[in-house]
């Protein structure tokens, strides 16, 4: 396994937004669609920045995933609409993701603190992953999400 996070640009949009989750996963997690849009709408207001990733091994794309931050902050950084393609899951590449994740925030961001991100209630999975990763609940609930933070 050789897990890369490329920028989604004009040359891997379309196959990104290709990247689907099981069906019974649909409530978990947004589309890459939607969190492409996101990109554009800022729906989180206009200081924050997305930049979103298409998760590669070595050249197969298998996943998807998107940080969003407020720069000058240091506890502002999230992860979003994070997610490994049907096809893919079970084969260990969301915990690599993530990790390449974490370490190119750090990497990126030296006075990051803190990494945010939501989980669904019912997201049993992602949940056990997140808590592997020494993600702990913060007591926030947004809709169906917790908040979840790794101190840095």
């Amino acid at each position: 396994m050789n897990i890369q996070l490329e920028p989604v640009t004009r040359d891997n949009w379309e196959e990104a937004i290709k990247l689907k989750v099981k069906e019974s996963q649909r409530d978990f997690v947004p589309s890459s669609a939607v969190s492409l849009a996101k990109v554009y709408i800022k729906p989180d207001g206009d200081e924050v920045e997305y930049i979103p990733f298409s998760i590669y091994d070595n050249d197969k794309m298998v996943g998807f995933i998107m940080y969003a931050y407020e720069p000058g902050t240091v506890n502002m950084y999230w992860i979003n609409g994070f997610f490994i393609d049907e096809k893919y899951q079970g084969m260990g590449y969301g915990r690599a993701a993530l990790a390449e994740m974490i370490s190119w925030i750090k990497t990126k961001f030296s006075k990051c603190e803190e990494i945010r991100l939501t989980v669904h209630k019912d997201n049993h999975y992602a949940r056990n992953l997140y808590k592997n990763f020494s993600f702990s609940p913060s007591g926030e609930i947004w809709g169906e999400e917790e908040v979840y933070y790794f101190s840095v």
